[in-house]
């Protein structure tokens, strides 16, 4: 469900950044060359106005259920309250459940068309990838993220640059972990509950901008966290994720590449985001997240910050030890990014590109490639063994971030 638009939205404005040098270059010689070549996408700026609405849109349920609660009582108060909810139990005395909760619930419930045996394939993927999967998502969808400006405008009103990017990456695997193993969706399973607190996150996030910043731009950045913004999100935890695995030797079934857009639809409804326009194959995700690149102004000095934070998070962690190790792990993800990242989006965040910052993507690439050939996935047992080993070393890493990262604060 969707808030009403703030602005008059009948009149459709034309693509402002449609012939702008950054989105030609993208499209025509980069990264989006790269996933038309792939799909097969067929780029066109006709269906603008059906999704240009979608930025000036949000999730009015979740942001009712959260004036309700984190914005009517105490903070300490409603989160128990929540949690309490979540999990079946009764009130504490004195406090009600408004009645707003339950509907947000109610709205997620499973949807006549999610079929779990595909959504598992798209999970199965997300853990045979192990750590390649969590260096693609943190060196090239989550890097390369942050060269669109207005989609970053939320973290820097709330914040969240200040706070640091341990906790943020923390809250991404975190989130990322729990909603992308097998038949991890179940009703009332730990990995729903966390959806549905990430869901009134954002509206606590988006509401508290717009009580509090008053140079917010609607007309260029959208609403807060806007619905536009929040399908471009999903979509690089698929479309581009598996470009990234592509770019990185890896090897994706038809069965898995299905899958994995239908999980993330999945999640992208249960966060509140209409089904109708989450993108169910990869040629649809392209042609759908190009017209969204038309909205977006290139990196800024914003965005340097965001990438320059990413970056040093190796060495503020404590995971390792020393500063010899922390520094080399800080040059390992500079160099995934140096990797994958076209020229002028690392540029404009500030990342080297020395030639030989490449030799551990390449490395990697060659060993992904090697596993290809000796290790094929149409092998059932290895296919579990591989999908096994990768859950392992996800889950480890996990823990590191959650025995290393500082305690929820609030947004």
């Amino acid at each position: 469900m969707t808030g009403a638009p703030l602005l008059d939205t009948t009149s459709v404005p034309s693509p402002p950044y449609l012939d702008a040098p950054h989105v030609r270059y993208f499209w025509e010689k980069g990264m989006g060359k790269d996933l038309t070549t792939w799909t097969g996408a067929s780029l066109s700026e006709k269906d603008f106005p059906r999704f240009y609405p979608l930025y000036h849109s949000f999730d009015g349920l979740s942001d009712t259920a959260v004036l309700d609660t984190y914005l009517s009582l105490p903070y300490p108060e409603a989160s128990v309250l929540i949690q309490r909810f979540l999990k079946g139990e009764k009130p504490l005395e004195n406090t009600k459940v408004p009645q707003s909760l339950p509907l947000l619930v109610a709205s997620m419930h499973r949807p006549e068309w999610f079929d779990s045996t595909l959504a598992s394939h798209g999970a199965s993927l997300c853990m045979r990838a192990g750590t390649n999967a969590l260096m693609i998502l943190r060196d090239f969808t989550l890097m390369g993220g942050y060269d669109f400006a207005y989609l970053n405008k939320p973290l820097i009103y709330t914040g969240a640059l200040k706070k640091g990017a341990v906790k943020r990456l923390k809250d991404t695997l975190e989130f990322w972990v729990a909603v992308t193993r097998e038949n991890a969706l179940e009703p009332g399973s730990e990995a729903m509950q966390l959806i549905l607190r990430t869901r009134m996150m954002h509206s606590y996030a988006r509401l508290k901008i717009k009580e509090h910043a008053k140079d917010w731009d609607f007309v260029r950045w959208g609403e807060p966290i806007n619905t536009w913004d929040m399908v471009a999100t999903y979509t690089g935890f698929s479309l581009i994720f598996m470009l990234g695995l592509k770019k990185m030797g890896m090897h994706i079934t038809a069965k898995e590449e299905k899958g994995l857009f239908h999980l993330w639809k999945y999640v992208g409804y249960l966060l509140g985001i209409p089904h109708e326009v989450l993108p169910s194959s990869a040629k649809q995700a392209t042609e759908w997240f190009y017209l969204w690149t038309l909205m977006q102004a290139p990196g800024d000095a914003h965005s340097k910050e965001l990438a320059q934070a990413l970056l040093e998070e190796n060495l503020q962690s404590t995971i390792y030890p020393f500063l010899w190790q922390r520094k080399a792990m800080r040059t390992l993800h500079q160099s995934m990014s140096s990797y994958l990242l076209d020229p002028p989006t690392l540029q404009r965040l500030g990342i080297a590109t020395e030639g030989s910052h490449h030799l551990f993507p390449k490395f990697v690439t060659k060993i992904n490639y090697g596993l290809k050939r000796f290790y094929p996935v149409g092998e059932p047992k290895r296919y579990e063994a591989m999908k096994k080993k990768g859950h392992q070393q996800q889950l480890k890493v996990l823990s590191d971030y959650i025995k290393h990262t500082p305690k929820d604060f609030r947004y």
